[in-house]
């Protein structure tokens, strides 16, 4: 019976991805560098906007961001409140900046505000920080799908591995971002049925009507959005809004992945309605995540790990092959969203700001098949390793590296000062290393552990290294 399921995923994975083939075929006719890199400027904002709420949805999000519940209710959406804040500021401060200079990259603004080494040095932090973030994140959803298909398919990890990222590289290798307009609106509708079916499954399985399921997460405990109480609480809103406002600005402005989609919109006051669109978007999407996750603890209880909540209801209903074929796809449609982008957006990275030759489109060609084999490397080696600690880790280096770009952003943009350009590479490597150092003494001190204000913190250090050593 197992196998029979099995092959069922496999055969709607094999379907969902003759639709993305067919989508990248019918987007990359005579598609050239430009269409690879900004989709030649002529991507509908609308469509935009909808690609890019999936694409910020990892597969990862897919399993845990229910499973919060468990731990800081519906504390989340405080964050997801302070996102809008952050998007506003995209799009009427760093937008216009964007469009004004007529950029590819956007690191190439500090190239042309601070100096050459201070653009080499953002767009390596770039570097750095995408290829562990995206990696470690498809490397889970890789775990969950050997889980539920491929282990009982007889397929190993490794082919698992290699056949979804040589995927990805089929469908984006000619038409780059001008295929990712599509195809991220194509698996973000796919996303939110499989999201919405699985959330009636779990109705339908309490007996109650979607009205009286409303009702009862309303007056769950685990229904609290709001802490005001406890300033010490990670989860107070003042810390929990602002930090979310910041991690807009860096992990969506300041990124090239999430940026090069806002610049492939015709104009301007396009990409302003996309950004101001999608921030918005943000906070039901990830409701409807935590109205899943207090709904699968009324039929699962509060015993479970919160990254198990949703597989453990998955598995637990075999007899249901349909909600176990949403699931896979759900989890596919969240992981390829983001993961297509991330090596699309290393592979303009490394040509456009490492190299130079943004119109080189053999070297851009062998760049992204040499970034997907990075990838499997990563995936491959975390899978040998398989050390929690170690994800964790990584998950903390890539957070740590937003922070030097949030300071050198901010002193381009609000500061007429120049910094000596020679010492830029070692203040951004010496913010996160004093941070890492003030968060354990704070720790071993008073007890007390940075949470996402940690982000904030390792800005303002880059800032005052860059304020110091610069001259007017």
């Amino acid at each position: 019976m197992y196998f029979c399921q099995s092959m069922s995923i496999l055969i709607t994975v094999v379907l969902y991805f003759a639709v993305l083939f067919g989508i990248s075929r019918l987007t990359s006719r005579k598609a050239d560098n430009e269409t690879f890199y900004r989709a030649n400027r002529r991507a509908p904002w609308y469509m935009v906007a909808f690609g890019m709420v999936g694409a910020s949805i990892s597969g990862v999000t897919f399993v845990s961001v229910p499973g919060m519940v468990l731990s800081s209710q519906m504390t989340y959406l405080q964050m997801c409140l302070g996102f809008i804040v952050g998007y506003l500021v995209i799009a009427f401060v760093l937008l216009p900046l964007y469009y004004r200079l007529n950029l590819t990259s956007i690191y190439t603004y500090l190239g042309q505000r601070l100096g050459e080494r201070s653009y080499l040095t953002g767009a390596s932090f770039f570097l750095l920080s995408k290829m562990t973030g995206a990696a470690v994140r498809f490397y889970v959803v890789c775990i969950i799908l050997q889980q539920f298909v491929f282990e009982p398919a007889g397929i190993p990890f490794i082919v698992n591995v290699v056949v979804m990222v040589l995927l990805i590289w089929l469908y984006t290798r000619r038409g780059g971002i001008g295929t990712l307009v599509f195809t991220d609106t194509f698996q973000t509708l796919c996303l939110f049925t499989a999201l919405i079916l699985i959330i009636l499954s779990v109705v339908s399985h309490l007996n109650l009507t979607l009205s009286e399921a409303v009702k009862v997460v309303a007056d769950s405990p685990m229904s609290r959005i709001f802490v005001f109480d406890d300033w010490l609480s990670p989860q107070h809103f003042w810390k929990q809004f602002l930090s979310g406002a910041f991690i807009a600005i860096v992990m969506t402005g300041l990124d090239q992945d999430m940026m090069q989609k806002n610049l492939t919109c015709k104009t301007l006051r396009d990409a302003q309605k996309d950004m101001c669109s999608y921030g918005v978007a943000f906070v039901p999407a990830n409701l409807l995540f935590l109205f899943l996750g207090v709904l699968l603890t009324m039929v699962l209880g509060t015993g479970l790990k919160g990254d198990e909540l949703l597989p453990t209801y998955i598995q637990g209903t075999a007899d249901l092959q349909f909600l176990q074929i949403l699931f896979a796809i759900g989890i596919i449609a969240a992981s390829f969203s983001s993961a297509d982008s991330a090596l699309t957006s290393l592979t303009t990275c490394f040509c456009v700001d490492i190299r130079r030759q943004p119109h080189d489109e053999s070297l851009r060609k062998r760049t992204h098949i040499a970034m997907c084999f990075f990838f499997m490397l990563f995936i491959i080696l975390f899978r040998q390793i398989n050390s929690t600690s170690l994800i964790d880790a990584i998950y903390i280096l890539a957070s740590y590296t937003y922070g030097p770009l949030l300071g050198l952003f901010v002193f381009g943009l609000f500061t007429k000062r120049q910094p000596q350009d020679r010492l830029v590479p070692y203040i951004c490597i010496a913010s996160p290393l004093l941070c890492y150092g003030l968060d354990v003494t704070a720790q071993q001190l008073w007890g007390y552990h940075f949470g996402y204000e940690l982000l904030m913190l390792n800005g303002l250090l880059t800032f005052g290294g860059l304020f110091l050593s610069s001259r007017k």
